[in-house]
């Protein structure tokens, strides 16, 4: 990494007043505050506290802005992506919107995050489909396993970018070329990655991508957004609309028109008015991604999971669970011991936050992280080693 952005990434961590106290390692969850989106929320508070002038039109403004900056971040247009309340928003355009047939089957992981199961679940359900599940290897999800699950009824396959519980990165642009091959939609939980893994929709070749912006991106909960692929977006036909999909040309004083066009981009499956707040918090936390990079970031968090993996490897009393081969792994590192239970309430009395997920200790690393957590976090594991 360059000094120059090394620099950068130091002056970052001071925007976190958490890091004073506490080792936070629990980003896959969500994030804390930073002192900017704490300012950005406050100072719209106390806008709307004082009430002396109509503010409404500046979410309007802020959510283009948002459209375009998050484009970019996945190398999209501005008009395939809409902002939305979490990841589940644009799973649900996805599973509801598609144009699936009665017994189109819908493929999904059998290891995978239940935002996924249950959007797809209940579409299925809705809509005469089938949902089968796929083989794991190893808590992975598995290519040749997908390969043999497809049927000439296959019609969508919806996966998460980077797996919550170990943080198995899947191979997207392979993934892609094989849906493709058999025309198969691919719908992709992109929350894991966003932020802190690099990714090209439109080079992958991905369908429908969805991510929250409460984790790795650094804002607000209930907040994120969907990107609709061109070709996707002119067959989407969802089960909910709202009255600000329609393009109004922010003409509000004269509402009495019922024929107005839905507008040609994915603004027209956003929601209703936006949470203002959110957005406000959203704009400061993407400026923060932006001025560092993702590339720049992701150099920096394997760089601190590779100073704890070195440690783990050393000490035969804890074992990696995680992938560390470069085209799998993220910025999520997972490691077991004999008392996984034991450990985590001793990293937690320790102040050092992070958690158990399916009998490994997670470790979310970001920007905010330095060396200095990492070796407050070996130090706590040597000792409950030598201690058993």
């Amino acid at each position: 990494m360059k000094a120059q952005t090394a620099a950068h990434i130091e002056e970052a961590r001071r925007l976190f007043p958490h890091t004073k106290k506490i080792a936070y390692f629990n980003s896959a969850s969500y994030c804390p505050f930073c002192t900017p989106v704490r300012e950005a929320i406050v100072s719209n508070v106390d806008q709307r506290v004082a009430a002396e002038q109509d503010d409404s039109h500046d979410a309007f403004d802020v959510a283009d802005e948002l459209r375009g900056i998050y484009a970019k971040m996945i190398g999209a247009t501005k008009r395939s992506v809409g902002i939305g309340l979490n990841t589940s928003h644009g799973l649900n355009i996805a599973a509801f919107g598609l144009p699936l047939k009665k017994d189109d089957e819908i493929l999904v992981s059998d290891i995978e995050f239940p935002a996924v199961i249950y959007c797809f679940k209940a579409a299925a359900e809705a809509r005469d489909l089938k949902m089968k599940f796929i083989k794991s290897h190893d808590h992975c999800f598995d290519i040749g396993e997908f390969e043999k699950a497809i049927t000439k009824r296959t019609r969508v396959l919806a996966l998460s970018y980077v797996q919550y519980f170990n943080g198995f990165k899947n191979d997207l642009k392979t993934i892609a070329d094989i849906c493709h091959k058999h025309n198969i939609y691919l719908v992709v939980d992109g929350i894991q990655g966003m932020g802190v893994e690099p990714i090209n929709v439109r080079k992958f070749g991905i369908d429908v991508f969805a991510s929250g912006c409460q984790k790795w991106m650094l804002s607000p909960q209930g907040c994120g957004f969907f990107y609709l692929s061109d070709e996707i977006r002119e067959k989407i036909k969802p089960p909910f609309m709202s009255w600000l999909g329609v393009d109004w040309k922010m003409q509000f004083s004269d509402l009495f028109h019922y024929d107005r066009d839905y507008f040609d981009s994915a603004q027209k499956y956003e929601f209703g008015y936006y949470a203002v707040l959110n957005l406000m918090g959203m704009k400061a936390a993407a400026q923060i991604i932006q001025d560092l990079g993702i590339g720049n970031i992701r150099q920096h968090n394997h760089g601190l999971i590779d100073r704890l993996a070195s440690y783990i490897r050393s000490n035969s009393f804890y074992q990696i669970t995680s992938s560390m081969e470069s085209l799998y792994r993220s910025s999520i590192t997972t490691f077991t011991c004999k008392d996984v239970k034991g450990l985590h309430r001793e990293l937690l009395k320790d102040k050092i936050i992070l958690v158990n997920r399916e009998g490994s200790i997670r470790v979310s690393v970001h920007l905010f992280n330095d060396e200095s957590d990492i070796d407050k976090l070996i130090g706590v594991l040597e000792k409950f080693a030598k201690d058993k």
